[in-house]
């Protein structure tokens, strides 16, 4: 039953041999690859300018539809032939035309990680409903992560409709199954195409709560012991997103991924402070002290790396699994 679970829900995607050389792969490509591959990377280029309003919007809870496109120094008007992705930054030198004052690249970055992002959820699951299941959870993941570096906030206009997708899409496109090894081999006496999606569904219920769960229990505690709130509750929202769309086994190697990259960024900028009091003050222990303030109160934002850990797990979870695998067994 578990195998069937599998090929029933899952299509096959373009694949390549490993052992090809690079320029032996170009020659491999066809025409469909590279229609439905600019197809996607056209279509991201357009999200990602949308979803360069909704992170400036999104914060100062301003609509997303009315007005358009505005200059964010002068409210000028943005005319159709400067809003168009990556090339109107580059014509106009990242300034707006009218008052000069500097773009931030953040509008440049978003709209080609998305394209990017796009292209390689075609790339890695071909013209299916995967494919747009992702691109989806790409968008979103890219919103939260360059909104959260800027403003340090996860809005729930973002989490909340994300997990509520999530789930949704569990019954199109399923999520990594954990509850399924569970079951009986014979099954559950349901027809396959209705099982299949009752155990998705399942799947992502449980991997939202056992997600978001562990990240609330573990800033509760470290707020309760240490007097400092650790994370918000928007980042307890954004797991239940996560596993709503990747299942339990995903969502977890994120927690682990994302925790990861938060220690150690954390570790350098506690070092770079350290490092520069240590210069301004030459004193050890002025130095030591101010590291400590900054460990002790600095918010860290931790959407920044589980988001971007997610984004790594849609594209190399499976690989990151076998590695795992072969390096203990």
């Amino acid at each position: 039953m578990h195998n069937d679970f599998r090929e029933t829900c899952f299509v096959s995607t373009p694949t390549y041999n490993p052992q090809q050389l690079p320029l032996a792969l170009l020659f491999t490509i066809s025409s469909d690859d590279v229609r439905f591959g600019l197809m996607f990377f056209v279509f991201g280029l357009a999200f990602g300018s949308f979803l360069n309003v909704c992170i400036h919007r999104f914060p100062r809870q301003l609509s997303i539809v009315h007005p358009g496109s505005t200059c964010p120094s002068c409210g000028n008007p943005v005319k159709p032939y400067d809003n168009i992705p990556v090339i109107s930054w580059i014509l106009l030198k990242g300034k707006c035309r009218r008052c000069k004052t500097p773009i931030a690249i953040r509008y440049m970055l978003v709209e080609l990680l998305t394209a990017i992002a796009f292209l390689a959820c075609y790339w890695q699951f071909g013209v299916h409903f995967t494919a747009l299941k992702y691109c989806l959870f790409s968008f979103l993941l890219i919103g939260l992560i360059f909104t959260d570096a800027e403003h340090k906030l996860l809005p729930d206009a973002f989490t909340l409709p994300g997990l509520i997708t999530g789930l949704v899409l569990s019954l199109l496109v399923p999520v990594e199954p954990f509850l399924s090894v569970f079951l009986p081999q014979q099954g559950t006496g349901l027809s396959p195409r209705l099982e299949w999606r009752l155990i998705s569904l399942a799947d992502a219920l449980l991997a939202a709560m056992i997600a978001a769960g562990f990240i609330w229990i573990v800033g509760a505690l470290w707020t309760r012991f240490r007097g400092v709130e650790a994370m918000g509750f928007g980042d307890v929202k954004l797991m239940a997103m996560v596993g709503a769309f990747v299942g339990l086994k995903f969502a977890l190697l994120t927690i682990l991924l994302g925790s990861l990259a938060g220690s150690f960024a954390g570790l350098a900028i506690v070092a770079t402070v350290w490092i520069k009091r240590l210069r301004r003050y030459a004193s050890v222990q002025r130095a030591f002290a101010s590291a400590q303030n900054v460990l002790r109160f600095y918010q860290l934002p931790f959407g920044v790396f589980l988001g971007a850990s997610a984004l790594v797990v849609v594209f190399f979870g499976h690989q990151a699994f076998a590695w795992y695998w072969r390096l203990y067994l």
